[in-house]
């Protein structure tokens, strides 16, 4: 798209593109280096990106070593904010790529966008999920009270254009997360759509992520 078009039409909808087939981790992010570059230099739109991956363990930049139980999967030094975190099958990642010069240009409010989005998603298969100060992700609480993780958060943003984003538990296999500390959080489980008796399609996942994007950032600009 012409780059003076894109200058002058800044709220234009982002690109979605779904991958079905598992995407390797360097080819993730050397597609949202390249964009992240192409957005900032007005010659590309805004994108998310839909994926799966891989059974893999990412580090963030404030990851702690100890928190590496088992390496039992492959494991990738990441320049998003954050700790440790899995992505594997059954998890429904989304790589979001904003031009924030063009939003608000605030990244704590586009975080607090992102967990609103996931809010809303949870909600439309009749999950509550919940922020916990100090505790970064969203939650839901179980009958029993405790509360588990069901949702985690990980950005970058270069040039006040974001990425990296968010993975939602759909159906993973939660025996994965026990060689890691999940985001540098000790005391507290993980959990996802399946294992709370939501059984739901990734395409059905996906829906309801277009459409709860749709509200949740159409609102913030």
């Amino acid at each position: 798209m012409d780059a003076e078009l894109l200058a002058e039409k800044p709220a234009l909808r982002p690109e979605w593109r779904i991958t079905q087939e598992p995407v390797a981790y360097p080819e993730a992010v050397a597609f949202m280096e390249q964009r992240v570059a192409e957005i900032a230099g007005a010659r590309a739109a805004e994108c998310v990106w839909l994926l799966e991956h891989p059974p893999i363990y990412t580090a963030g930049t404030s990851a702690n070593p100890s928190d590496l139980l088992d390496a039992r999967f492959p494991v990738f030094q990441t320049g998003r904010g954050g700790q440790f975190t899995y992505h594997g099958p059954g998890q429904r990642v989304a790589y979001v790529m904003l031009d924030l010069k063009h939003r608000a240009m605030d990244v704590r409010g586009f975080v607090r966008d992102l967990e609103e989005w996931l809010i809303h998603t949870l909600a439309c298969f009749g999950v509550v999920g919940e922020r916990r100060e100090g505790r970064v992700g969203i939650w839901v609480v179980r009958d029993d009270g405790r509360e588990d993780k069901i949702a985690a958060i990980g950005v970058r943003v270069r040039r006040w254009v974001t990425y990296h984003g968010i993975a939602l538990n759909v159906a993973p296999d939660l025996s994965h997360f026990n060689g890691i500390v999940p985001c540098g959080i000790r005391g507290y489980g993980v959990t996802s759509l399946q294992e709370l008796g939501v059984g739901v399609a990734m395409t059905e996942v996906d829906v309801a992520l277009k459409a709860e994007f749709e509200r949740v950032f159409r609102a913030s600009r």
